[in-house]
């Protein structure tokens, strides 16, 4: 369980990010959008190498996930080893974001860049397309069913709403039964008051 809340790309699915860079005739095209895994970050790059089959590199970096997380891929496909794809990851790793995915179309202009250049040009593409783009704050969450007696149910009804808190369902049987997903920054504090304004007369279980 996570109990990071982080800044994502504020985009809808399939919806993209564009900005352009232009150096000493060589175009880099700069693709950003929000990917929560793996798979979805893959098929943005593959989406672009298909509407740009004439691009000398479709080069690309992502972080499918929070920024710490382990899901992170970069390739500098085809230009000199080091020169891209790790320059673009760091910057998505000093930006803070998490689940996004990025990847710079380079049509090549003629003039070579050499290395520190390249690296240059594919670390400035970055924190171009990153200047502008909207973000919001994605809050990692955990699912809370609480089990108990009605006439615990307005202190309970009256605890939810000081926390952060979604996705309130409620189930009225023998017993209330209450589905709700909790930040995970509040998941101590919220368990240990349900026990406190029930006198222990809840079950609460984790998803």
């Amino acid at each position: 369980m996570s109990n990071t809340n982080y800044p994502v790309p504020a985009l809808a699915s399939l919806q993209i990010w564009q900005t352009e860079l232009e150096i000493k005739r060589s175009k880099f095209l700069t693709f950003a959008a929000c990917a929560d895994s793996r798979e979805v970050a893959e098929k943005f790059i593959r989406s672009l190498r298909e509407q740009h089959p004439q691009a000398n590199h479709v080069c690309w970096a992502y972080i499918a996930g929070a920024p710490n997380t382990t899901v992170r891929s970069m390739s500098d496909d085809g230009e000199p080893s080091g020169t891209a794809g790790m320059p673009m990851l760091k910057v998505l790793q000093h930006s803070g974001l998490g689940d996004i995915v990025v990847a710079v179309v380079r049509y090549f202009g003629g003039t070579k860049l050499g290395t520190g250049g390249l690296q240059r040009a594919y670390s400035d593409a970055v924190a171009q397309v990153l200047v502008d783009l909207p973000t919001v704050q994605k809050v990692s969450r955990t699912l809370l069913t609480l089990i108990y007696d009605y006439a615990h149910d307005g202190a309970v009804g009256r605890l939810l709403e000081r926390y952060d808190v979604a996705d309130i369902k409620a189930d009225y049987g023998q017993q209330v039964q209450v589905s709700v997903a909790v930040s995970n920054n509040d998941i101590s504090a919220v368990k240990a008051e349900l026990v406190n304004v029930t006198a222990g007369q809840i079950i609460i279980e984790v998803d």
